[in-house]
């Protein structure tokens, strides 16, 4: 969730323009009013909306909404949000009454805005939360704009998409499809700012340095950003040093910043603002959407389909996930992502065959929805579509890949005794996330060539023999290491990568996205693709509510289970396995030592040397989940 995604891709990924001269806005000026409301809620507070109403009364219309805390600007009833930029456009010829509201304490909005507020399950008359302000949201909709049919439907990306879960709670009888895609779910497990405890640095302050600043009333005006000193991300965030430096930086004006420092771990306050255990009574049909390559929330998308699988028995429940960036689907080009192809526009696929005919059936009884899967997924590396019954494939299986002396991976354990690689983490020369220098998070990280990070001594590397058959994969991946460290605390990053073939190469017209070399085609023999890379804070791996410490030089077992993949290894590949303890400046630096690393000095910050074993009595693996 960069700073470049609060105007763009969380507020479905349009710019804030005016009139613009094509025949598409030109149509929806021509077809379309604007009504801005204030919208009471049932606190009294206020709620800034912008409704698109269809000048064509000849039939009832459905309302489409999106609840963001990224403003629904334009504003002004005579300035259009530009729906006809993507795939949107379609519901603009279907008729669909558009809604976008600024949440409350946003923009707008009146009323005081909390972080991924948490659910209240036992709410009096007054009391609120996101649910209550979506459902006296559309309780004023469905009785006071003219010619809707009273069918409701709710769809947002990112932080739209945490509003989106919240509106599947709201228990509106109208209220019947909705599409949380890439929801903000658990933002110390696995979204966004925290995965397993580890705190993602650049997301988190290129993210709060332009956003939840204080405004003590609505406006249209955000806030001024921070000046940064130089354009080289690994060099700002090594130079800013310590995690205290950065709240220096950020000061007084935003209060979440300084309680993610005072809830150092898997506290009540994090769990308060973890949703999936509420998804328990789900009533509106469900299509969750996600990215497999998306940096900010994947986490999120495989979660709270899996949470409403589980604890809501019968619901209308439907999961999507393409090869997407975050909000890829919702752009004009799925084809590719970074230097990896994907064979053919999925963006266009997901919304001709998936989102359209979801919410038209839904909200206006037409087509065939129900006949989506129940698991629609884009298997990259043979680059196909697949329909599911079931997610995971009832056919998966857990295989164990582990770790070999001298570099190797296999399925069949070590025999030897007494082995183990070996690395020196230095925290003040930390592995970069990618090779390139650049200013911003990078999106293409996801599937990035690792050959830069192979070439590192700080990189343990595991490489299987040539494939002679093709490997599927479909499920979550769990490292399964054994290891020790000189300090008494480490991370573990583990990255699964398809090595491709020495002679692989695209056709010849393929355009590139490397950097380095604008004009040529990025050289993909031996291509070193991140399928899926995690990292997991060492004193986590027990309890994420109690850590603990490493006891210097002994080994220790550092299970985790990462995102789900859905990848196939083509035969002539291989796969490969890196194992490193940092992953800079995507993730915070650790010290290496147990402590506190929010309130760690310069001086905290000390090398370590670590051990990753792979002989018979501690056997590291990485469980792969295996279909035929």
């Amino acid at each position: 969730m960069r700073s470049w995604l609060l105007l763009a891709c969380a507020t479905l990924l349009f710019p804030l323009v005016t009139k613009a001269i094509n025949q598409d806005s030109l149509w929806m000026y021509e077809h379309y009013t604007k009504k801005e409301i204030y919208i009471p809620m049932r606190d009294g507070v206020k709620l800034f909306t912008s409704i698109y109403i269809p000048k064509d009364q000849s039939e009832k219309h459905p309302i489409l909404m999106t609840r963001t805390p990224y403003s629904c600007a334009p504003y002004g009833e005579t300035t259009f949000r530009p729906f006809y930029r993507n795939h949107y456009n379609q519901y603009l010829k279907e008729g669909y009454i558009m809604v976008i509201q600024d949440v409350r304490g946003t923009w707008m909005s009146e009323g005081k805005f909390v972080n991924v507020r948490p659910y209240n399950p036992k709410k009096g008359k007054k009391d609120i939360d996101e649910a209550s302000d979506t459902y006296d949201t559309i309780d004023w909709l469905t009785k006071n704009v003219a010619g809707n049919n009273g069918n409701v439907g709710i769809f947002g990306i990112s932080y739209p998409g945490f509003y989106s879960t919240m509106a599947s709670l709201s228990g509106h009888p109208a209220l019947k499809a909705v599409s949380p895609q890439a929801p903000v779910t658990d933002w110390f497990l696995g979204d966004d700012f925290h995965h397993n405890g580890a705190f993602f640095i650049s997301d988190a302050f290129s993210f709060y340095t332009v956003f939840d600043h204080p405004h003590p009333k609505p406006t249209t005006q955000g806030p001024k950003g921070f000046d940064w000193p130089n354009r080289d991300n690994y060099k700002f965030y090594l130079e800013t040093g310590p995690l205290k430096n950065f709240a220096k930086i950020i000061g007084d004006s935003v209060p979440f910043w300084h309680e993610m420092y005072e809830h150092p771990n898997y506290d009540d306050y994090w769990k308060a603002r973890n949703v999936r255990p509420y998804l328990t009574d789900v009533k509106p049909a469900m299509l969750e959407v996600g990215g497999v390559f998306d940096a900010e929330d994947c986490f999120g998308a495989w979660n709270t389909y899996q949470a409403i699988e589980k604890q809501s028995k019968g619901a209308n429940n439907r999961i999507v996930m393409g090869p997407w960036y975050h909000g890829q689907w919702a752009s004009n080009d799925g084809t590719h992502l970074g230097n990896v192809r994907f064979g053919s526009n999925t963006s266009e696929y997901y919304a001709n065959n998936i989102e359209i005919p979801f919410f038209n059936y839904y909200l206006k009884g037409k087509g065939q929805a129900p006949d989506i899967a129940e698991a629609t997924i884009f298997f990259t590396g043979e680059n196909n579509w697949k329909k599911l019954p079931v997610w995971p494939p009832a056919d998966m299986q857990e295989k164990p890949m582990y770790l070999q002396p001298d570099g190797g991976l296999a399925f069949s354990k070590p025999a030897t005794g007494n082995s183990f690689s070996e690395y020196v983490s230095d925290p003040n020369k930390p592995v970069p996330y990618t090779e390139d220098v650049h200013f911003s998070r990078t999106i293409n990280y996801m599937t990035d060539d690792q050959r830069f990070a192979s070439r590192r001594p700080d990189v343990a590397v595991f490489q299987s023999g040539i494939l002679d058959q093709d490997v599927t994969l479909a499920g979550p991946v769990i490292a399964d290491l054994i290891a020790s460290t000189s300090g008494t605390d480490a991370d573990f990053v583990v990255k699964l990568i398809d090595v491709f073939p020495d002679d692989f190469k695209y056709e010849e017209d393929a355009p590139t996205e490397h950097r380095r070399v604008p004009s040529a085609t990025y050289p993909m023999g031996g291509y070193q693709m991140l399928v899926r890379g995690e990292i997991m804070r060492g004193k986590f791996r027990n309890s994420f509510e109690k850590p603990e410490a490493f006891v210097p030089d002994q080994p220790s077992a550092v299970k985790f289970t990462m995102p789900d993949v859905a990848h196939t290894f083509k035969k002539g590949h291989r796969i490969m396995i890196q194992v490193q303890s940092s992953w800079f400046p995507l993730v915070d630096r650790n010290p290496q030592q147990f402590m506190d690393i929010y309130k760690a000095d310069a001086k905290d910050f000390k090398k370590a040397n670590i051990r990753i074993y792979h002989d018979a009595a501690h056997p590291s693996s990485v469980v792969l989940p295996v279909v035929k």
